[in-house]
C-alpha cells in the first residue's frame, strides 16, 4: 500500500462483502418461492424479499466501486485522498440508508408517506429520504475524489473513472422524478437503469479493469489508454441510444423500435473490445504477478460480461423478437449473466487484488478464491441456460400459442429447481469467496507493497 488514505477502502470493501452475502442469499430464498409459492409468504412475502435483492446489489455494486475509486485514485494521482474524513462519514450514510430501506421493505413501515415510505418504481423503490442520503453521500464522493484528481497527476484510468462516477450521480437524480404519466415515467426512469448499467457502469468497469491490467501484467500504460478509449467511444455511442430498446412498448414514438434496435445491435462491440483488450494484455504482459486469482477474476469479467451483456443482451434485442420475449424469463437470464460478468466480477477481482494489499500480506488464499470463482461463474451459466430455455418454452407458449401465464409457469416447475440449485452452487461460492478475504491462512508472512 503506496498511501496511507488508501486504508478507507478496506472498510468500502468489507461493507461489499457483507452486503453481497445478503444479496446472494436472498436470492436463494426467492428462487425458492418459484418452486414453493407459499413458502414464508406471511413473513417475507415474495416482492418484498425481491426488492431485497435487486436493491441490494445496487449497493454492494457502488459500494465496490467507491471502494475501487478510493483505492485506485491515490496511486494512479500520486497523491493522499482529499479527507479521509469525508470518505468515512460518506459511507455511514450509505450503510444508515441501507439499514433503513431494510426496515422500511421487511416491516412495510410508512406505506403511502411521501417522505418516509417506499416508493413503487422498481429497482429505486428506496424512500425519499434514503434517496436524499444517497444524494449527499454522492455529493461527497465526487467532491473527495475529483479534488484529488484536479490536484494529482492525471492520467485516462482517473479521467475515465471520473466521466464513469459524475455521470452515474448525476444520473440518480432523476429517481427524484416521478411523473403521473407511465410512458413518461418509464422513459426517464431507463436514464437510470439503463444509462447506468449500459453507459456510465461501463466506464467505472472499463477503468477499473485497466488499471487491474496494468498493475498484473506489466503492459505499457500508452498502450492500455488506447484500448481504454476505444472502448468508452464504443460504449457511449451504442450505449446511449441503446436506450431505445426499451422504449418499443412504453407507448413512445415508434422510431424507436429502429433507433433501439440498431444502435442495442452495437452494444455487443465495447464488450467483445472489453475481453478482448483483457486477453491481449495478458498475452503481452511481461510480468508474472504472484495474484492469480485476481487475474482470472479480471478474465472472467471481462469474458462473462461479454456473453452475459453481449451475447445474451443481443439475442432478444431487436424488436422483432422483443415482441415476443421481453417480460420473460430470457430477460432474467440476460440480467443474471450480465450483472455478474460485468460488474459482480470485477469487483470481486479488484477485492481480490486490494485487500491482501490493504492487509499488508501476500495474495492469500488463492486457491480457495479460484475454487469460488469457478463455482459462481459455473453455477451462473448453468442458471443462464436453465433460464434461457425456460424462457424460450414460455415465449412459445405463452406468447405464440396465448396460453394462461399461470399455466405456462406452473410446467417450468423443473426448470424453476434446477435454477434454484445452480443459485445455491453460486452462494456457496459467493461465501468461500468472503471467507476467502477475511480469514489469511497462518502461513502468509506480512509483506509491503505489491509487485
Amino acid at each position: 500500500m503506496k498511501y496511507t488514505s488508501q486504508k478507507v477502502a478496506l472498510a468500502y470493501f468489507l461493507a461489499a462483502m457483507a452486503v453481497f452475502a445478503v444479496q446472494v442469499l436472498g436470492g436463494l430464498w426467492a428462487g425458492f418461492i418459484y418452486i414453493y409459492p407459499n413458502f414464508m409468504s406471511e413473513l417475507m412475502p415474495f416482492n418484498i424479499m425481491r426488492m431485497l435483492h435487486t436493491n441490494s446489489l445496487i449497493v454492494w455494486l457502488l459500494l465496490g466501486f467507491f471502494g475501487a475509486a478510493y483505492y485506485l485514485v491515490p496511486e494512479e494521482s500520486e497523491r493522499e485522498i482529499f479527507s479521509v474524513k469525508l470518505a468515512y462519514i460518506q459511507l455511514a450514510i450509505l450503510l444508515l440508508g441501507t439499514a433503513g430501506v431494510v426496515v422500511t421493505y421487511t416491516f412495510n413501515l410508512f406505506e403511502g408517506n411521501w417522505l418516509l415510505g417506499k416508493e413503487g418504481r422498481e429497482f429505486i423503490e428506496q424512500p425519499v429520504w434514503v434517496k436524499l442520503g444517497i444524494a449527499v453521500a454522492a455529493v461527497i464522493f465526487l467532491v473527495n475524489v475529483t479534488l484529488t484528481v484536479l490536484a494529482g497527476r492525471k492520467t485516462a484510468i482517473t479521467n475515465v473513472l471520473l466521466i464513469g462516477l459524475w455521470g452515474l450521480v448525476l444520473l440518480f437524480l432523476f429517481a427524484f422524478y416521478n411523473p403521473g404519466n407511465l410512458a413518461l415515467d418509464k422513459m426517464y426512469w431507463w436514464f437510470i437503469v439503463h444509462l447506468w448499467v449500459e453507459g456510465t457502469w461501463e466506464l467505472v468497469m472499463a477503468s477499473i479493469l485497466a488499471f487491474l491490467l496494468l498493475k498484473l501484467t506489466g503492459v505499457d500504460r500508452e498502450v492500455i489508454e488506447k484500448w481504454l478509449y476505444i472502448i468508452v467511444a464504443t460504449s457511449l455511442f451504442s450505449g446511449i441510444l441503446g436506450t431505445g430498446h426499451h422504449y418499443f412498448w412504453i407507448g413512445m414514438p415508434g422510431y424507436w423500435q429502429w433507433v433501439g434496435s440498431i444502435f442495442s445491435a452495437l452494444e455487443v462491440i465495447p464488450f467483445f473490445a472489453m475481453m478482448s483488450f483483457s486477453f491481449i494484455m495478458v498475452w503481452k504482459g511481461r510480468r508474472d504477478h504472484p495474484n492469480k486469482a485476481a487475474l482470472l477474476w479480471s478474465l472472467g469479467a471481462a469474458t462473462v460480461a461479454f456473453f452475459g451483456a453481449g451475447v445474451w443482451g443481443f439475442m432478444h434485442t431487436l424488436h422483432g423478437v422483443n415482441y415476443y420475449t421481453h417480460g420473460t424469463q430470457i430477460t432474467a437470464a440476460h440480467g443474471h449473466l450480465a450483472f455478474f460478468g460485468a460488474y459482480v466480477s470485477v469487483n470481486l477481482a479488484v477485492i481480490s487484488y486490494a485487500v491482501p494489499i490493504l492487509r499488508g500480506r501476500d495474495p492469500y488464499n488463492q486457491v480457495l478464491n479460484m475454487v469460488s470463482f469457478w463455482m459462481m461463474t459455473g453455477g451462473m451459466a448453468f442458471m443462464t441456460f436453465v433460464l434461457t430455455f425456460a424462457g424460450t418454452i414460455q415465449t412459445h407458449l405463452q406468447r405464440v400459442m396465448g396460453e394462461n401465464f399461470m399455466d405456462v409457469a406452473e410446467g417450468l416447475d423443473l426448470f424453476f429447481t434446477m435454477r434454484w440449485f445452480a443459485g445455491l452452487v453460486v452462494v456457496l461460492g459467493a461465501l468461500l469467496f468472503v471467507y476467502a478475504q477475511l480469514f489469511p491462512g497462518k502461513e502468509i508472512i506480512s509483506q509491503g507493497d505489491e509487485a
